[in-house]
């Protein structure tokens, strides 16, 4: 039997968008599996967390097919927050495959990660300035072209539920 190294990337994906659509490519080029957890599941209806964990994973599952990525090198896992940082670590690896490398851009999760003994490594960021869930949050509010940021079946996911009413009747102090 052939191990599989597998690459676990944490993120809120609110929405999945295709700056993380590259890195997720990317991942995949460096691991035989990658494990997306969406992290801060807890949340939904709010300004910068509008996207229920379910939504979000029809959205990544959508966009991850539509991509062609096969849904045999991915799992998708919601990871809600944990009030003890400390414990957060043990509650990712029970919630999930095992996994090897840790794919983060946030500090808290790398030092996390680092401090349980794991390699963490910070994925490539593809046109942060532009790809970021913030700017589509934005433009969907505003009524700027969202739709171009982000792959078609993840903004079909967003007109299905209705997305963009609620994100305008939720904002109130920002995104």
């Amino acid at each position: 039997m052939v191990d599989k190294v597998r690459g676990l990337l944490v993120g809120r994906l609110q929405p999945i968008h295709k700056g993380h659509m590259d890195v997720i490519k990317r991942i995949l080029a460096e691991v035989d599996e990658v494990v997306i957890c969406i992290g801060s599941a807890q949340l939904s209806h709010t300004p910068k967390d509008p996207f229920t964990a379910g939504e979000r994973t029809m959205m990544i599952s959508k966009a991850l097919s539509e991509y062609g990525i096969s849904s045999s090198s991915y799992y998708i896992t919601p990871i809600q927050d944990v009030a003890c940082n400390s414990l957060w670590v043990a509650q990712v690896k029970m919630l999930t495959p095992p996994f090897e490398i840790i794919y983060s851009g946030n500090s808290l999760v790398e030092r996390l990660f680092i401090e349980a003994g794991y390699k963490v490594t910070n994925p490539p960021i593809y046109n942060r300035e532009i790809y970021s869930g913030t700017e589509v949050r934005k433009r969907m509010i505003t009524g700027d072209d969202w739709k171009s940021l982000i792959p078609d079946s993840v903004a079909e996911v967003i007109e299905e539920i209705d997305g963009i009413n609620r994100i305008k009747h939720i904002h109130k102090e920002g995104i």
